[in-house]
């Protein structure tokens, strides 16, 4: 789970945050862990894990081009002490190093890493309620903010609907882009 505005669920285009693969394949999630209220700290993120089916519209906004595409997406994870990490791979490239931390007190966080991030890392959030797992993230310019989401649905282990989207005002929010992503078998 930034197409590429990052966040994972739509990860690579979203990066904007569908999915991850570990490179010693744990279990896959079940409907359970993505559908509990109650988030199992890093060990949730293995939902993320695997090869999946990208299919995105983007809508012509300021912020997005109108078209379609599809792609698969193949997330390498692991996990290590406090940390949960995925290479996220593109048609076969590695675009990605997202790193995940989570803690009761300041929930998930997210490092995306990639080619072009320089010295700068920035933590995005991670909002887990439920079945919907929310990316959320602002850019100031010229002193206006905009604010921008990519939201998640899990409707099982294997299948996500995502959509992000962007606010002047973090309150009414205009659609950038909609699709799924389907988990495909190893």
């Amino acid at each position: 789970m930034r197409s590429s505005l990052f966040p994972i669920g739509c990860l690579f285009p979203c990066l904007v945050l569908g999915s991850v693969h570990a490179a010693e394949a744990p279990a896959a999630a079940t409907a359970e862990t993505v559908s509990s209220t109650a988030p199992a700290g890093l060990d949730v993120l293995k939902a993320y894990a695997g090869r999946w089916k990208a299919e995105i519209h983007y809508l012509d906004t300021p912020y997005s081009k109108q078209g379609d595409t599809s792609y698969e997406l193949r997330n390498d994870c692991w996990r290590s002490a406090d940390y949960y990490a995925c290479d996220q791979f593109v048609g076969g490239e590695s675009k990605a190093l997202l790193v995940f931390t989570w803690d009761a007190n300041r929930g998930y966080l997210s490092y995306p890493i990639t080619q072009e991030s320089g010295t700068t890392l920035h933590a995005g959030h991670l909002i887990i309620s439920g079945a919907l797992w929310t990316f959320p993230w602002q850019l100031t310019k010229a002193g206006k903010t905009t604010y921008f989401h990519v939201l998640n649905t899990w409707s099982g282990p294997d299948h996500i609907e995502f959509r992000q989207e962007y606010s002047t005002d973090g309150r009414h929010w205009t659609p950038m882009a909609e699709g799924q992503e389907t988990r495909l078998a190893d």
